[in-house]
């Protein structure tokens, strides 16, 4: 019998940016600055803080690094669950920043889907590109009510591909027969064994025509600003192309950006991990055991190697 574990929640942290980067500038200020330096600081953090309680307007950051299957929407989906159910919509604000060379449909549908709850909502979303966000990387970041960019982050790739190698002759010349069943004219158009038929070629060629106009669809409707028909060739674009076709708003890394709302603003990250397994935790503790244990040993053998090393040096060289 079988026995199927449940499944373990992910842990969710709340880190406040703004308390951690002043504590950090307090430090490097005791150590540089004078005793005058230390205490303009110390005004200034305060006044910042008097402006931040004013403005009482909270940001909250997210992070999606997306792989091909866009596994990451797992901790997606509960981060935004949680700005939803605690950030107040039209008042607070929520940054993404987003890095993704695309990959499947249904999984990057799915993430965009997550993001259009916050629009839904009524949540300023903020994009920032650091690196990359093509094809569903950009299916996702259309989304947001403004895509900010690094000057050489890829942005674009509104196409679709799919690639479907064909070992049939192969295995005619090794008298191999490959039967399939289907029930349903289209069930099947193509396959990887299977003589591929010019009306399957076709078909396959249809849906991936009728998945490209609903990608171009999707991003005219968050996007209206840009020309889809001119960008959605497939090509990629750096950017301050990028910027001129309006695939992005703004030219700026993320740390400048983030660092820019600092001042006026309360800054959350929102980070998620999976709660790692009993044997996980085992594995780590044997291998930060190994990391303290190697080091100590080689320290050893190297002392003893130098003391027989020198033994022997005297032996042939001995001294008077």
């Amino acid at each position: 019998m079988l026995f199927h574990l449940p499944k373990l929640p992910a842990e969710i942290h709340v880190s406040h940016l703004n308390a951690r980067v002043s504590e950090q500038r307090k430090k490097i200020a005791q150590t540089t600055a004078s005793k005058f330096e230390l205490l303009q600081l110390t005004q200034q953090l305060a006044k910042e803080a008097r402006v931040r309680k004013k403005n009482n307007q909270k940001i909250f950051v997210l992070d999606f690094k997306g792989d091909i299957q866009a596994s990451a929407v797992e901790q997606l989906r509960e981060e935004i669950t949680l700005v939803l159910a605690t950030a107040k919509a039209g008042k607070d604000r929520v940054v993404v920043r987003l890095e993704s060379p695309g990959g499947m449909v249904h999984g990057y549908g799915l993430a965009a889907a997550q993001l259009v709850r916050l629009r839904d909502a009524g949540f300023h979303v903020t994009i920032v590109v650091d690196k990359v966000a093509a094809s569903g990387g950009y299916m996702m970041a259309c989304i947001g009510t403004e895509i900010i960019s690094a000057p050489f982050a890829i942005l674009g790739s509104i196409g679709v591909v799919a690639q479907v190698p064909n070992f049939n002759r192969l295995l005619k010349q090794h008298n191999v027969d490959f039967e399939l069943y289907t029930a349903g004219e289209y069930k099947r158009t193509v396959t990887m064994f299977g003589e591929n038929t010019p009306e399957g070629k076709a078909k396959f060629e249809e849906e991936l025509q009728q998945t490209h106009a609903l990608f171009k669809h999707f991003v005219e409707k968050y996007r209206p600003q840009l020309n889809v028909e001119k960008v959605a060739t497939g090509e990629h674009w750096y950017g301050q192309h990028a910027l001129d076709l309006n695939l992005v708003d703004k030219l700026q890394t993320s740390d400048e950006y983030i660092l820019g709302l600092l001042p006026q603003h309360d800054v959350y990250v929102i980070t998620t991990r999976k709660r790692p397994t009993l044997g996980e935790k085992l594995g780590l503790q044997a291998a930060q055991l190994a990391d303290h244990l190697i080091p100590t040993v080689m320290n050893k053998v190297i002392e003893t190697l130098s003391k027989t090393n020198s033994n022997l040096v005297q032996m042939r060289d001995p001294k008077l």
